[in-house]
């Protein structure tokens, strides 16, 4: 049976506004983006203290560019009451961009302007808490106004530490499950996020709930997999902030990336960034211009594969899931068992379509009856929307479907029209109620065992990235983040919905073969 599923150091110009764009001078260097593509911040700012921070790295002979002023002026935002708009931030940067500049001010700040009593510098590492120490104690010795104010360097191996005489202490510490337990930190600094799992966490979270304002900073790179763990759940809240326009109330989360190919894209596709194409690496790369050059990157393209230099320098990561984020309403397993290995329906099918708010992705799905229960299947699932009707008549002209069918409400509703006249017949748009019963009968399907599936990646991605919105006392599907379509799902559940729909039958159901 034939299923239907057939990216030498520029000198430096003198600092941009954050809001400056991206130049290109044909005579001069070219700069890196200085606002990151994944971006949000909370709504309560006020006042910031980073321009302070800015300032005093300056005194001490830190010159900030402006991607790293414009992260410590958000992320150091206040409230109307004094205190940080931000418990967390967050940076996620490719390598050698430079993020040590911000934990340097942040750090510097908080010892000498801040009053902050404790502040923990946390990495993977020993060697980078420990040469994290060095660079700023260089910075302090470098202004005598600073120096004059340290009681001691502590260099006892382990106990890395500033000491100031007004009490005021910076630890460097390497990250392990004991590693910060009965510090009191006013900040913690944790470098290397992309290593950063429960353990840890676990150790160094409840030092902040006894102290009035406290701020805990991410930094490091993309994520790596299964070591990602905190990072990939900062990740989500951010993307599900920007994705519903309604700002985390206590992260601010900035990460520069490209926005990557998915494996659905078709040749030509110019909604993604291109691996090899110059802008990439300025979309991910704050830092070129400044002490990076579009020429090294493109030396490193040449020299790396392409999943490593999609990592290391254009921000490309692999974020895990906690088991929390993912297949939410129908369990994995449960939605795996019902995977079949052919399908032959029996009479008549139904075809939908459905695509993304953002009219990335559009997807045709299509149902039928086999072995006494329904069998769906994507037909086709591929970025854009100007493909959609083309490809609805070769399948109509082919398989003579019982109907077809669109949500007049949802995104693809704008395609009804066209349909309707290429297709030559009329295009059956469920109302609310329905898309909130079709919804629950394929649920129900799943749940006593009566559907079937072909166990397609797009199918099961849409799932284990749904989550429910409410629909009147129903629910209906919804996507868990802007990075997650689930265009392949809603349009199985309107197919199967389709089978069952009033329609006025145009063909001999005869006809009909799968």
């Amino acid at each position: 049976m034939t299923s239907l599923a057939s990216e030498t150091s520029a000198a430096p110009r003198p600092p941009l506004p954050p809001d400056e764009p991206l130049t290109h001078p044909a005579d001069g260097p070219v700069y890196g983006h200085q606002k990151p593509r994944v971006f949000t911040v909370p709504s309560t700012r006020l006042s910031s203290a980073g321009q302070e921070a800015v300032d005093l790295a300056a005194r001490a002979g830190l010159t900030l560019d402006p991607w790293q002023q414009f992260v410590l002026d958000q992320g150091m935002s206040e409230r109307a009451d004094g205190n940080w708009a931000a418990f967390e931030c967050c940076v996620n940067v490719p390598r050698q961009n430079g993020k040590g500049g911000i934990i340097e001010a942040r750090e510097l700040w908080g010892l000498f302007i801040g009053g902050e009593k404790l502040i923990l510098h946390s990495a993977h590492e020993f060697k980078t808490a420990k040469n994290a120490f060095k660079r700023v104690e260089a910075l302090i010795r470098r202004c005598p106004d600073l120096h004059k104010r340290v009681k001691n360097y502590r260099y006892t191996v382990g106990e890395e530490a500033i000491e100031l005489h007004s009490g005021q202490i910076l630890r460097f510490i390497a990250r392990s499950k004991g590693s910060g337990r009965g510090f009191t930190g006013d900040c913690n600094i944790l470098d290397e996020d992309m290593i950063l799992g429960d353990d840890a966490m676990d150790a160094l979270m409840p030092t902040m709930a006894a102290v009035a304002n406290p701020q805990i900073w991410y930094l490091g790179s993309a994520g790596i997999g299964a070591p990602s763990v905190q990072l990939g759940r900062l990740r989500r809240r951010a993307l599900a902030a920007i994705e519903s326009g309604v700002p985390d109330p206590s992260l601010a989360y900035f990460e520069w990336s490209i926005n990557e190919h998915a494996d659905e894209c078709v040749t030509g596709c110019t909604e993604h960034d291109d691996l090899d194409a110059p802008e990439s690496a300025l979309v991910a790369n704050p830092a070129i211009g400044y002490r990076l050059t579009l020429e090294k990157t493109e030396h490193e393209r040449r020299s790396m594969g392409a999943e490593g230099y999609a990592r290391e320098r254009l921000g490309v990561g692999s974020y895990p899931s906690d088991g929390r984020d993912t297949w939410q309403v129908i369990g994995q397993d449960a939605w795996r068992a019902l995977a079949a290995a052919d399908s032959e329906p029996e009479g008549a099918v139904s075809f939908a379509v459905d695509m993304t708010p953002e009219r990335s992705h559009a997807a045709i799905a299509v149902a039928g009856i086999w072995r006494g229960g329904t069998h769906v299947e994507v037909v086709d699932h591929r970025p854009g929307t100007a493909w959609v009707t083309a490809r609805a008549k070769e399948l109509h002209e082919r398989w003579k479907p019982k109907a077809w069918i669109v949500d007049a409400g949802g995104p693809a509703g704008s395609l009804i029209s066209d349909l309707a006249d290429t297709l030559g017949v009329e295009i059956l748009s469920p109302k609310t109620r329905e898309v909130a019963q079709a919804a629950g009968q394929f649920y129900d399907a799943v749940t006593d065992q009566s559907l079937s599936h072909l166990d397609q990646a797009p199918l099961a991605t849409a799932l284990a990235g749904a989550q429910k919105r409410p629909l009147g006392d129903a629910w209906a599907w919804a996507r868990r983040g802007v990075n997650v379509d689930i265009s392949p799902l809603v349009a199985a559940t309107l197919a199967k919905w389709g089978l069952g729909a009033e329609v006025e039958a145009e063909v001999d159901p005869l006809d009909n073969i799968w």
